[in-house]
């Protein structure tokens, strides 16, 4: 049987797939897990952007804080992220440490902003990932992972975890769910995750091709 040139399907390439990686990040750690993801997301092709969570706490809280002032400083350039970045979006990432095993207030404020879009339906099938960060081993790392997840599965997203698809998973802490750090006081990270990041980056970056290529039909 011939094939004709009509019957063949355009293939999506991964240089189409868009990915947005949004972070919130006080002092620095989450920003750096950002930047890597992205990294490792561009070596695939993916066209990437690197978004901020608007910051909602008191500039008088932010001042008590040195290492916050000046991590917000540093980053003032970094565009802040938008409504309109998440309907861009075939993929995204997100990197917020925990706050009492739960996501930060910040990135909260705005995914209850995200409703309009969901109502449209605008938010289904975005093939999303996330990591987290704590000041001690068990301090929510994964639980903040599973509730950031949980507003995902009423998006209708789909989630891609790392699990164990990558040896580095063995020597980056193994957390199945999404990369997550340890961070001591003087905010170093415990864990050494970078490579583990970028293949959570790179297989998001794939699950989005194939998500996208399957619903074009």
């Amino acid at each position: 049987m011939w094939i004709t040139s009509s019957q063949i399907k355009e293939s999506i390439q991964l240089s189409d797939v868009k990915l947005a990686v949004i972070y919130y990040s006080s002092t620095g750690t989450n920003y750096q897990m950002a930047q890597w993801a992205a990294e490792g997301a561009r070596e695939t092709g993916a066209e990437v952007k690197i978004l901020k969570v608007p910051e909602t706490a008191p500039e008088a809280a932010i001042a008590q804080n040195p290492a916050w002032k000046a991590h917000l400083e540093a980053t003032k350039d970094v565009p802040e992220v938008t409504l309109e970045d998440l309907e861009w979006a075939d993929a995204i990432i997100f990197s917020v440490p925990t706050r009492f095993g739960n996501v930060p207030s910040q990135l909260k404020s705005f995914l209850d902003t995200t409703g309009g879009l969901w109502f449209q339906g605008k938010l289904a099938n975005k093939v999303v990932s996330a990591m987290s960060s704590a000041n001690n081993p068990h301090g929510g790392q994964e639980q903040t992972i599973l509730q950031l997840y949980t507003t995902m599965y009423h998006w209708g997203a789909i989630v891609a975890a790392p699990g164990y698809t990558d040896q580095s998973a063995f020597t980056s802490g193994g957390n199945p769910y999404g990369n997550s750090v340890t961070v001591d006081q003087e905010g170093n990270m415990q864990e050494d995750v970078e490579v583990a990041i970028k293949h959570q980056a790179k297989r998001t970056a794939q699950v989005a091709q194939a998500v996208k290529q399957g619903l074009k039909g």
